[in-house]
């Protein structure tokens, strides 16, 4: 962010601000999830583990780029950048499984309420996130592995806050043509078929609901879905409208400020704004909440007698 110069210490103020409400919301719902038995559910195993994702996406990217505002010299070890953008795309690769995986878990509780129990088994869960968090390592080392064995001869100089891929092409001085159709078919294959398979989860979800009309209100009908759903869905679009923008092209027509900051929205704002969209508009969140706190507020006043 070099053209805001004058607005760095404001900026990182900012961004401080934000990765700590990103930490604290994030953690509070994994705490929450993992010790309240009323949320020993699959929804909430995915929803904790969606938050885990984004604790270390957060780790991964904000601290190093904060010391880079606060400080004068930015530099970064090769190692490090390389590792930086290996674990960068193993989580965006993680939360698109997760969101697809968390569609399919409210297809099954809408769709096949019956069979909820005996198909979302703790087992499966496991397995499902294992899937979530183990599948992306393979395409993550190789992209990564492949982009820093090519030859760099330009500047050393990453117009980027963190080692994303594109600012780091720009540094490649032999022919990346081939990369770039490996990075665009991985793209679509990582990310496109996770998109449509939570597209067609919810077209299934909205013809259940058609068909049970005959013997539920609209209004009831409606408001089952949208309760269900709406969380998932507004996360679902903020998260493919940012990382899309910006990972379909790695050499799109979008100016390096304009990449920084559609990078920053989901670099920072993004996992910020996940915990509220998600939990805490969330009843069962709020009440799994006010029994953690009333359990601590009543074991500090015996305490004190």
């Amino acid at each position: 962010f070099s053209h805001l110069a004058q607005l760095q210490l404001l900026l990182s103020v900012v961004i401080l601000l934000v990765f700590t409400v990103t930490m604290m919301g994030n953690i509070l719902i994994v705490l929450i999830a993992t010790v309240d038995p009323a949320l020993h559910t699959p929804m909430y195993y995915f929803l904790k583990h969606w938050s885990l994702i984004e604790i270390c996406y957060s780790l991964d990217i904000v601290p190093k780029m904060l010391i880079n505002l606060l400080s004068e010299r930015n530099t970064s070890s090769f190692t490090a950048c390389a590792l930086q953008l290996n674990l960068i795309i193993l989580f965006i690769m993680s939360e698109c499984f997760l969101l697809a995986i968390m569609a399919c878990d409210r297809y099954v509780t809408i769709c096949h309420p019956l069979h909820y129990a005996i198909i979302m088994t703790k087992k499966t869960c496991r397995q499902m996130s294992a899937v979530a968090w183990l599948s992306g390592f393979p395409v993550a080392a190789g992209l990564a592995g492949w982009l820093f064995s090519m030859l760099f001869c330009k500047s050393n100089k990453v117009n980027h806050f963190f080692c994303d891929i594109s600012p780091v092409l720009k540094l490649v001085c032999s022919g990346t043509y081939v990369f770039e159709l490996l990075v665009f078919i991985a793209t679509l294959l990582i990310m496109v078929l996770p998109f449509i398979l939570i597209v067609i989860s919810y077209i299934y979800i909205i013809e259940s609901e058609n068909h049970r009309i005959v013997w539920m209100s609209v209004a009831e009908s409606r408001q089952r879905v949208f309760s269900t759903c709406a969380a998932h869905l507004v996360v679902v679009t903020l998260f493919y409208c940012t990382t899309c923008l910006i990972n379909l092209h790695p050499k799109s027509s979008l100016s390096p400020n304009n990449k920084k900051l559609v990078s920053l929205s989901y670099a920072a704002i993004t996992p910020m704004l996940n915990p509220v969209i998600y939990s805490l508009r969330n009843s069962d969140i709020r009440e799994a909440l006010r029994r953690a706190f009333g359990r601590k507020m009543l074991s500090e006043r015996l305490t004190t007698l």
